[in-house]
């Protein structure tokens, strides 16, 4: 009994310790998740590529969870795609011969996570981010 009213405080602590990594990375896959949502949504057409209120309401919609604060920015590049390398353009630019214009879109998708309990020496809060990139559908 006295061996295991020492080991008990060291147990939970692991135990607690493992939930809340449980849920940072149930947390990320759900940023994750959000982020692909929207940049989706983006990637149907050079249109809805530029509705950056369309992949943030899509981003928000998929990520509808128990994240506060969650923070949606997109960003679109284009290139010149000759078969082999691609080279960065304007994306009002036009490719030359032989090459083909390729636009993708980008979303960044970040929350902010609490955990259960306040630890000591730990902060109160993590950010969770992710961001997906996607080919726009010509």
């Amino acid at each position: 009994m006295v061996e295991f009213a020492i080991a008990l405080p060291f147990l939970m602590l692991l135990l607690l310790g493992g939930i809340e990594l449980g849920r940072y990375a149930y947390f990320g896959i759900l940023v994750g998740n959000a982020a692909r949502a929207g940049v989706q949504y983006g990637a149907q057409n050079g249109v809805t590529a530029l509705d950056v209120t369309g992949i943030q309401n899509a981003a928000r919609a998929d990520g509808n969870t128990s994240i506060s604060s969650l923070t949606v920015t997109t960003s679109t590049s284009c290139q010149c795609w000759n078969g082999t390398t691609g080279t960065a353009i304007s994306c009002t630019g036009t490719c030359g011969v032989g090459s083909d214009f390729v636009a993708y879109v980008q979303a960044t998708v970040s929350g902010t996570v609490t955990p259960l309990f306040h630890y000591p020496l730990l902060p109160s809060a993590l950010i969770v981010a992710r961001t997906a990139t996607m080919r726009v559908t010509p």
